[in-house]
């Protein structure tokens, strides 16, 4: 190697060391931060039901209304080695997500498929829009006792008031996101011979399903919340149920139990949605925020 070329090639080699260092270092405090988080947010949930116990025990807040953590503890070990009054504990959850899930998929199906098809359809939007902005002024949740009157006690009514909850926000980012769609896009797919079906298929849904799974993880909440309020309201079994009757009982404890159950739930449904969201998404880069 000439003398000539050696310093370029050090300070490019120095270069690259200095990129390889700096990712590395960018990793690292990315785990340390992710650490951190985990630690302060387990510190926080330690110290707040630390608090509640001793004030509740202090009788600083009343017990009886307030319960407190070990009573709350103690409830959910009772219904998980002894079931309830409604049966076994895993049955009511399942009667639960059960009416959520089939709420929540057609809730979804329905949302993607209007939303998709309003946005691309312009009269159509226009036709309806102002329908569809009617029932979604209609608070959702007083619906819920008119679907119990239309369909009995059964998981009928309970599905109907996780769809309504669901449909509305699936539908809202799905009509976006089909009106956000790159219009060179739409446009080179039809110089290149595509039909309005397969410029649907293969350029405005794959380009709406970012939008689409930002709407997938509160609905699945709001699902829940629907399959709940319908079960508080009239139900053979359920966690609804058993906040109803925890609540007639004046069971403090038995409330908080079935609301802890339900975080549970919905903690377990927001991971899952979360990592297909991922390994969908692959391709997108990684947020410094997480």
């Amino acid at each position: 190697m000439s003398p000539e070329i050696m310093p370029e090639a050090v300070v490019a080699l120095s270069a690259e060391t200095a990129k390889t260092a700096g990712g590395l270092s960018r990793a690292r405090a990315a785990r340390r931060r992710k650490v951190v988080v985990s630690v302060a947010r387990v510190l926080l949930l330690v110290a707040v039901l630390g608090l509640w116990e001793v004030l509740a025990r202090a009788k600083v807040i009343d017990p009886f209304n307030f319960s407190m953590p070990s009573k709350i503890w103690d409830q959910i070990q009772e219904w998980v080695t002894h079931g309830t009054a409604l049966g076994s504990l895993g049955e009511q959850i399942w009667y639960t997500l059960y009416e959520a899930l089939l709420g929540w998929v057609i809730g979804v199906i329905a949302g993607v498929v209007l939303g998709i098809t309003l946005g691309r359809i312009t009269f159509l939007a226009d036709v309806l829009g102002p329908y569809i902005k009617v029932l979604n002024s209609i608070p959702r949740i007083v619906l819920a006792p008119i679907f119990v009157i239309w369909f009995g006690l059964g998981p009928a009514s309970k599905v109907a008031s996780a769809v309504v909850l669901v449909f509305f926000p699936v539908f809202f980012n799905a009509f976006q996101g089909a009106r956000e769609v790159d219009r060179n896009l739409v446009a080179n797919a039809r110089i290149l011979g595509a039909s309005d079906r397969r410029v649907t298929l293969q350029v405005v849904v794959p380009s709406a399903t970012s939008w689409i799974f930002t709407s997938l993880h509160v609905s699945f909440g709001f699902a829940l919340i629907g399959a709940i309020v319908g079960e508080y309201i009239g139900a053979t079994k359920g966690i609804g149920l058993l906040v109803a009757q925890s609540q007639g009982t004046f069971n403090a404890a038995g409330v908080y139990a079935a609301m802890v159950i339900l975080a549970v739930v919905a903690l377990f449904a927001e991971g899952l949605l979360t990592f297909a969201e991922r390994r969908i998404f692959r391709w997108k880069p990684a947020s410094s925020d997480s």
